[in-house]
């Protein structure tokens, strides 16, 4: 067992000429103990000091013909791996296997690896990626953002494919703690790979080696994709299929019985009518006149994918389908195929080319890393389903709810609403008023969605959260104090929404509220009478005070009621509060 007397003690031993920090020394020490390795041999098996590419040990196992390649962390939380998976998608796969030399300040811990991996060439069978931590595995597997990455990294293997040549080797990646526990074990994932009848592609290279390439794909192969890969093919894509009940939907439906079912159309025509689909690849090839795609995702074109499945399935018993299968098979769309390009790149592409149904801004940050991150954290802290991309909630089943950890009752955190929280809670109440501005600015996208927001406490944020469900019931108990007075309170929703969130965060019995209604998108009797004194008790004051602040009265005056969604009047009534109640601006991370 590895414990902190033995990693202080192997870090006064070597620190001299090993270098690093104290938390390197946990790595080789598991080295020793899990793969006994002797010392002389796991101090060249371990980066000290950083310098890495998203590994910092490795071990040939020669009895089991295993090359094991290693990410260590002393610590029990998993999102630690993040950077680390980023880093070995983004160089590490790449530098290991394919471009070594690239790097003119390459250590010796680098050079150990490569030095083995060529020498063993012949004799291994398996490529081993091993996350260590004290942590749970089985907590790592289910965390988003790890899954995601994971995934990414699992789509490297091409490049191992390369290195062996015509050796079939196996690719694992796992969490593992120090402990022993190992997390979900699954069979290693092969590359998946799609050979298309795609000739004659016009190739556009991009501004940083990215390529393009462009020609017509067979809806078919689209569609045995998506069957193939499942939900997987929509991973890079804002969004699921939003139904037949979107006009632009129908219009392909129809379109498909008119050529398949009715044969009154052209499959010729399909072309001319679709605006065409974009995908990510890892890797394209040209193989004796096919176009051999590695690992495909959709960037654009989950509409078209998700109709043509929602057809298929719908005229399954029509002997139609079967005539018309000639027709279907002809039928061909304008496709562009990104490769050789980075996640950012992608995501800046994906966004750009969701056009064909409306698209609001928050959606084209679906897939943004933040956006997995809170998905995580509302999962992990309180067992809601965070709902990042639209229309995800609802093709939920129950047994993905409970292989998610998900309350199977409950309902899903919207995004828009989420940032309108957030918004309220730092006292930006005029940033309502124009939400798309936030999305569409990177400066003031990031602002909002700090990194400082996953430190909250996501009790905390369901509790600003729910006080949306019963704004109305608010208003309605204000204006009952004097319908003349508070007639107002209408036009002041945001407010009231920012004032019984600072309310609720500077109630002195926060935790005990937070234990009881902060787990749950519930609106229990007790939450809502809690609120219903803050907002006739508390904020009625704060409001008809700043109905007679000297700076609006002459606005009141003239029925001009602006200010009311503007910051400075929650900066007037935070004031007021803090001199009645002593409430002080509490943000959400």
């Amino acid at each position: 067992m590895i414990t902190n007397r033995l990693i202080d003690q192997s870090y006064s031993d070597l620190r001299n000429t090993c270098g690093g920090v104290r938390e390197d020394y946990f790595g080789l020490l598991y080295l020793e103990q899990e793969h006994k390795v002797p010392r002389e041999k796991a101090v060249n098996q371990v980066a000290f000091g950083g310098n890495d590419y998203g590994f910092d040990g490795f071990h040939f196992d020669e009895q089991r013909r295993n090359l094991y390649l290693f990410q260590f962390k002393y610590s029990e939380n998993h999102t630690q791996f993040k950077s680390s998976l980023q880093r070995l998608i983004e160089d590490g796969v790449e530098r290991i296997f394919r471009s070594p030399n690239q790097d003119d300040a390459k250590n010796q811990f680098l050079l150990q690896l490569r030095s083995c991996l060529v020498e063993n060439r012949a004799m291994i069978d398996q490529i081993c990626f091993r996350f260590v931590f004290t942590g749970d595995p089985e907590e790592a597997e289910r965390s988003k953002v790890l899954e995601k990455l994971r995934e990414d990294l699992e789509n490297k293997k091409f490049l191992v494919d390369l290195f062996f040549g015509e050796r079939r080797v196996g690719f694992v990646v796992e969490f593992r703690s120090s402990s022993g526990r190992v997390g979900l074990v699954r069979d290693p994932r092969q590359t998946t790979t799609f050979d298309l009848p795609l000739n004659n592609l016009v190739v556009v290279d991009g501004p940083a080696g990215q390529k393009m390439h462009i020609g017509f794909v067979r809806l078919l192969d689209l569609s045995r994709m998506h069957q193939e890969l499942g939900p997987r093919f929509f991973d890079s894509n804002i969004r699921y299929g939003l139904g037949e009940g979107e006009a632009v939907n129908r219009a392909i439906s129809n379109t498909l019985k008119q050529i398949i079912l009715d044969q009154s159309e052209s499959p010729g025509i399909f072309a001319f009518n679709h605006n065409g689909i974009t995908l990510y690849a890892e890797k394209v090839e040209m193989l004796d006149g096919m176009c051999r795609l590695r690992a495909p995702r959709l960037l654009n074109g989950a509409q078209t994918v998700t109709t043509v499945g929602g057809f298929r399935e719908k005229n399954k018993d029509n002997p139609k389908l079967e005539t018309g299968k000639a027709a279907f098979e002809s039928i061909r769309l304008l496709c562009k195929i990104i490769t050789e390009a980075d996640q950012k790149f992608v995501t800046r592409v994906t966004v750009n080319n969701n056009r064909q149904n409306p698209v609001e801004p928050w959606n084209l940050h679906a897939n943004d890393l933040i956006q997995l991150e809170l998905q995580d954290k509302f999962r992990s802290d309180i067992g809601l389903y965070y709902e990042r991309q639209e229309n995800a909630f609802d093709q939920l089943s129950p047994e993905d709810l409970e292989e998610y950890g998900i309350k199977e009752d409950s309902r899903a955190i919207q995004m828009l609403k989420l940032t309108q929280t957030f918004l309220l809670t730092d006292g930006l109440v005029s940033r309502l008023s124009d939400m798309r501005r936030i999305f569409e600015e990177d400066r003031t996208y990031e602002q909002v969605f700090r990194q400082s927001r996953l430190k909250a406490d996501s009790r905390h944020i369901l509790l600003c959260y729910k006080i949306q469900f019963n704004l109305r019931k608010f208003t309605q108990e204000i204006e009952q104090k004097g319908q003349n007075k508070y007639s107002f309170i209408h036009r002041s929703r945001n407010l009231l929404w920012a004032l019984l969130c600072q309310g609720m965060l500077n109630h002195e019995n926060l935790e005990e509220l937070a234990d009881q209604h902060g787990t749950t998108m519930s609106v229990a009797l007790e939450y809502k009478e809690v609120l219903s004194w803050l907002a006739t008790a508390r904020v009625r004051l704060l409001l008809s005070d700043l109905m007679m602040d000297r700076d609006y009265v002459p606005k009141v005056q003239e029925g001009n009621l602006s200010f009311l969604r503007t910051d400075r009047a929650f900066e007037k009534c935070m004031d007021n509060a803090h001199k009645k109640w002593r409430w002080v601006t509490k943000k959400l991370g």
